[in-house]
C-alpha cells in the first residue's frame, strides 16, 4: 500500500475511534466537559497526548477526582482507558492506587459504584502509566451514569490524559464458541472394537459406557469444622459431587495463630486426611493475606527482620504440615488490593521473595496468585496480568493464576466480558482456576441462568483448568441463599438442579451401544476425560470377565472386546 494511502487508513481509523469514544473532551486539552466538584483541576502542558493534560490538586476523599457523564446503553459491556501520572507519594506507602471508576443512578434515585480500570502500586516514579480495563452496564433502568478518576490518597496530587469509553459489540454466539472448545478439549475418543462369536445373538449384547471420575477439577471450598464435626448430610454431598476442594478458612494465617505461638493444626490437617480417604483433592488457602483487615494485631506491631521472621516460620510451618497432602498453595492473597507486607517493609517486590520461599519450603506443590475484580469485574484485569508476568519472570515458582469469580448482587455474568477477560489473563501462558466462583440471585432460578452462564463461560475457555464453587449450603455460604445451591434443609434448589445437570449429566459421559452383527463391530464414542468402566451385557447380565477399566486422557482410547460363550 502506498505510505499517502497509509497515512489516510490511520488517519480514518482514528476519526472513527474517536466517534465511537463516549467521552467528550476525551484528550483533555481543556477542563471543558470534566466536573471537579469539589477539588482543583487546571490546564498542564505535562501532557502524554495531544498537547494538554489536567493538573488535580485539593481532593479531601480518595474517590474524589474529575468526572464526566455519558450515556450507556442498559446490559452492555465497554471498554474503558485512560492516562495517568502520580506527582507526589504518601509518607509510609510504596505507591498508590489509581483508577477509573464508573457511578450508575437508577430512575429509583439508589447508586451503584463500580471500577472499571485500576492499577495499584503507582508512585511518582512510575511517570505517565496507561489505564485499561472494562465494565458492564445494569440492566436496571438509569438515569445517569458517569465516569469518575479515584483512587489515591487525597493528598496525593495527579494529572489525567486522553480517555476513552467505547461500546464492545456484544458477542452473540458465545455459547457454540464454549460447546466447540468444551467439546474439543474437554473430550477425546474412545474407539470400540467388539468381535462377537457365532452362537452369540449380537442384538442381545449392550456395552455400557460409564465414566466413573472426572479429569477436570469441580470443587467447592469446605467449611472444615462442618466437614468434620457437622451435619452429615453436608459431608455427603461434598463427598458425592465435587473431586477438589479449597479451605475456606482454616488454614488462613489469622485463624490458625491469633495469638503468637498457639498454631492449631489439627482442624484443617484432619479435614484435609478425611477429604483424601475420599478422593478429593485440596486447594490450600491461604499462606498471607495482604489485606489489613485480615491480619491479626501482634503481626501488625511487627516490622523489619521480626516481621520478616514470622512470615518466614508461618509459611515454613505451614507448608511443612501439609506437605504431600495438599495440590496447590495460595501464597500472597489478594495483593492486587492491598500491600500491607511491602508496605511495611518497604520492599516492592516481598511479594516475589514470599514466593520464592513458598517455593523452596515445597518445589512439589503449586502456587499462585489469587485475587478479585479481574473477571468477574473488569476493574483489575490488565494489573492481574502485570502482577502475574513479573512474579512469573522472577523465576518464582509461580505455576497459576487463581480468579476468584464473585459476581455482584443480582449481576449477570456476561459471556462477551468474561471471555475477554480471561483472554486478556491467558496472555501470561499460565494455568488459570476460577477459584471462588458464586453468584448472587434471591431468585433460584436466576441464580440457575447465572450459574449456567458462569460454568459454560469458564469451562468452555481453554486456559482454564478448575472451577471451585466458594460454598454450597445456604447456612454456611457467605453469600447465603442467594449464592448456594443447597437449600438449609438440604434439598437441592433449582440452581443445584442446574449446576448439577451440567457437572453430572452434559459434562459427564455415560452411554450404551448395541452390536448389530455377527464377527467385528466398530463404534466411536467421544467422552470426556476421566476414568471409565465398560461392561459387556448378553441377555441382561453382565459378562463380569469382559469388565475394562481406563482412563481418557488428551489422547484417544482403543478398546478391544471379545464377546464369546
Amino acid at each position: 500500500m502506498h505510505v499517502g494511502m497509509v497515512w489516510w487508513f490511520y488517519l480514518i481509523l482514528l476519526v472513527q475511534i474517536r466517534a465511537q469514544n463516549l467521552v467528550k473532551n476525551a484528550e483533555l486539552e481543556s477542563t471543558s466537559s470534566w466536573d471537579c466538584w469539589g477539588i482543583h483541576c487546571e490546564v498542564t502542558n505535562d501532557h502524554a497526548s495531544g498537547q494538554h493534560a489536567v493538573k488535580v490538586t485539593g481532593r479531601q476523599q480518595e474517590y474524589e477526582g474529575p468526572s464526566q457523564f455519558i450515556n450507556v446503553q442498559p446490559s452492555s459491556h465497554y471498554s474503558v482507558t485512560g492516562i495517568v501520572k502520580i506527582l507526589n507519594d504518601y509518607p509510609g506507602e510504596l505507591g498508590q492506587k489509581i483508577g477509573i471508576g464508573v457511578e450508575f443512578t437508577y430512575t429509583d434515585g439508589r447508586k451503584d459504584y463500580l471500577g472499571a480500570a485500576s492499577l495499584p502500586l503507582i508512585n511518582s516514579h512510575s511517570g505517565f502509566v496507561h489505564l485499561k480495563g472494562d465494565f458492564v452496564s445494569p440492566s436496571k433502568p438509569l438515569k445517569a451514569t458517569r465516569i469518575y478518576y479515584n483512587g489515591p490518597k487525597p493528598s496525593v496530587n495527579f494529572i489525567v490524559d486522553a480517555t476513552t469509553v467505547n461500546l464492545i459489540p456484544t458477542n452473540n454466539n458465545w455459547r457454540t464458541q464454549s460447546d466447540h472448545t468444551i467439546n474439543t478439549l474437554r473430550k477425546s475418543n474412545i474407539n470400540f472394537q467388539i468381535h462377537v462369536d457365532g452362537g452369540i445373538d449380537p442384538s442381545q449384547v449392550q456395552i455400557q459406557i460409564t465414566q466413573t471420575k472426572k479429569s477436570f477439577a469441580f470443587g467447592t471450598a469446605v467449611a472444615c469444622d462442618e466437614y468434620m464435626y457437622g451435619h452429615q448430610q453436608y459431608k455427603d454431598f461434598l463427598n458425592k459431587h465435587f473431586n477438589w476442594v479449597t479451605t475456606e478458612g482454616a488454614l488462613k494465617w489469622p485463624s490458625m495463630e491469633s495469638t503468637k505461638g498457639n498454631i492449631k493444626y489439627d482442624l484443617p490437617v484432619n479435614t484435609i486426611k478425611e477429604l483424601r480417604k475420599h478422593g478429593i483433592k485440596v486447594r490450600a488457602h491461604n499462606i498471607i493475606w495482604s489485606v489489613p483487615t485480615f491480619i491479626q494485631s501482634w503481626v501488625k506491631a511487627l516490622s523489619g527482620s521480626a516481621l520478616r521472621q514470622a512470615v518466614s516460620q508461618r509459611i515454613t510451618g505451614v507448608m511443612s504440615k501439609v506437605k504431600g497432602l495438599v495440590e496447590h498453595w495460595d501464597v500472597n492473597n489478594e495483593d492486587l488490593h492491598a500491600q500491607w507486607y511491602q508496605n511495611r517493609l518497604s520492599d516492592m517486590n516481598y511479594n516475589v521473595e514470599v514466593f520464592k520461599q513458598a517455593h523452596k519450603t515445597d518445589p512439589t506443590v503449586k502456587l499462585f496468585l489469587n485475587d478479585y475484580n479481574v473477571v468477574a469485574q473488569g476493574e483489575f484485569t490488565q494489573a492481574y496480568l502485570k502482577q502475574a508476568l513479573h512474579v512469573k519472570g522472577s523465576n518464582a515458582g509461580l505455576y497459576g493464576i487463581g480468579v476468584q469469580g464473585h459476581f455482584s448482587d443480582e449481576m449477570r455474568p456476561d459471556p462477551t466480558a468474561i471471555k475477554a477477560r480471561l483472554d486478556v489473563l491467558a496472555q501470561a501462558k499460565l494455568p488459570i482456576w476460577i477459584t471462588e466462583l458464586d453468584v448472587m440471585a434471591a431468585d433460584e432460578n436466576t441464580r440457575a441462568d447465572y450459574y449456567e452462564t458462569a460454568l459454560r463461560s469458564f469451562y468452555g475457555h481453554p486456559a482454564v483448568e478448575g472451577i471451585v464453587f466458594w460454598g454450597f449450603w445456604a447456612p454456611r455460604h457467605w453469600r447465603g441463599v442467594k449464592g448456594a445451591i443447597l437449600n438449609a434443609d438440604f434439598t437441592v434448589n433449582a440452581a443445584g438442579r442446574r449446576v448439577l445437570d451440567l457437572l453430572e449429566n452434559q459434562w459427564t459421559t455415560h452411554e450404551t451401544r448395541k452390536t448389530t452383527k455377527t464377527g467385528t463391530n466398530y463404534f466411536t464414542v467421544n467422552g470426556f476425560h476421566g476414568d471409565y468402566q465398560v461392561k459387556v451385557m448378553y441377555q441382561g447380565r453382565e459378562l463380569a470377565d469382559q469388565r475394562k477399566s481406563f482412563s481418557l486422557g488428551k489422547s484417544a482410547q482403543n478398546i478391544n472386546i471379545h464377546v464369546h460363550k
